[in-house]
């Protein structure tokens, strides 16, 4: 259940049935099913040597152990057992995920930070947590936070201070579909479209038109994924995220309080930015993109993905009478139509 307390809601828009084809035309099939606490679908040019339900089988397979690394709703996964300072040797996902995490820390310059448990839990979100959150406490469980805090050496990972633990939520499901389109990769599958949880990578187009993913509109009350598009996006060889607060968050006393957690205050994440569509080559980077954009707001994050054209992004923003607002950067203008 890597996806409990992240936000991402994406339609994927279908313009063609998976099961016809025309005339000189590939056709496609197409599974999907449960895994991570979330649903999944996956849509692939048909290959002969490999059939729809042997697919289901081997993705299904690498989701299990993909879970059995870095969920933290695993109680026995590697991840939970290093939280518990119990000896363990992270396998290829974990230090795979570690090492993106590190990197996209100093990107972000801290936005994104996979050593945030601490308040996670104590704001009452993740497996187990209880809304235990006081202010007396908050420097004491900043003191936990931080990516100097943790390292891998010789094949271990090493904590300053055993009270440290680690949260991939914001980044692990993103991976995962990486490791999947890895798969079909080796597969020698040319096009496809792969979704967890509302993350995104597709690999060509489907004949002749690029894969069209939409984007929910980002109100309370819209709870239904795919019910109230805000765009749709036309995708070729890209990884898509979307990150918001608006279905994941608890009043209380008259505040909202989201799941987007500040790691460099302990609070969440207060500010006009309602949600974060991130594109990115590899889907684990546009999870945690989009995150960070979410944590440091919408004038900040214009500005990163000025700083950072390999991103592109799609933001939305209330103004100061509470209307939906949009920006997109620049190169994405031509592949993306809005509703109204």
């Amino acid at each position: 259940m890597i996806s409990e307390y992240k936000l991402i809601y994406i339609f994927l828009i279908l313009l063609f049935s998976l099961s016809s084809c025309r005339e000189e035309s590939a056709t496609y099939s197409s599974f999907n099913g449960f895994t991570q606490g979330t649903t999944y679908s996956m849509i692939f040019e048909d290959k002969e040597n490999i059939t729809a339900e042997e697919l289901r089988s081997q993705v299904e397979k690498k989701l299990r152990d993909f879970d059995m690394s870095l969920s933290i709703y695993e109680d026995s996964s590697i991840v939970s057992k290093i939280n518990r300072n119990e000896t363990v040797v992270p396998d290829s996902f974990f230090t795979a995920v570690f090492i993106k995490a590190k990197s996209i820390n100093i990107l972000t310059e801290g936005a994104f930070d996979i050593t945030v448990s601490p308040f996670v839990k104590a704001w009452g979100f993740g497996p187990d947590a209880v809304r235990n959150f006081r202010e007396p406490v908050r420097d004491s469980l900043l003191m936990l936070v931080g990516m100097e805090k943790v390292d891998l050496k010789d094949g271990m990972l090493i904590k300053t201070d055993p009270r440290v633990s680690l949260d991939f939520n914001a980044i692990a499901q993103g991976f995962s579909v990486d490791v999947i389109c890895n798969f079909f990769d080796r597969l020698n599958i040319n096009s496809y479209l792969v979704e967890i949880g509302g993350e995104v990578r597709v690999k060509g187009d489907k004949n002749g038109t690029r894969w069209r993913i939409g984007i929910d509109r980002p109100e309370e009350n819209n709870m239904i994924p795919g019910d109230d598009l805000q765009a749709i996006i036309n995708m070729k060889n890209k990884s898509l995220a979307t990150s918001g607060n608006y279905r994941k968050f608890y009043v209380e006393d008259g505040v909202k309080y989201s799941h987007t957690i500040d790691p460099k205050t302990g609070y969440p994440a207060r500010n006009t930015l309602l949600s974060a569509t991130i594109l990115a080559d590899d889907c684990a980077t546009a999870d945690a993109v989009a995150t960070a954009c979410m944590v440091i707001g919408k004038d900040a994050a214009i500005e990163f993905l000025n700083r950072n054209p390999e991103f592109e992004g799609f933001l939305v923003y209330s103004d100061e009478s509470g209307n939906f607002r949009t920006w997109t950067s620049e190169s994405l203008k031509k592949y993306i139509s809005e509703s109204n």
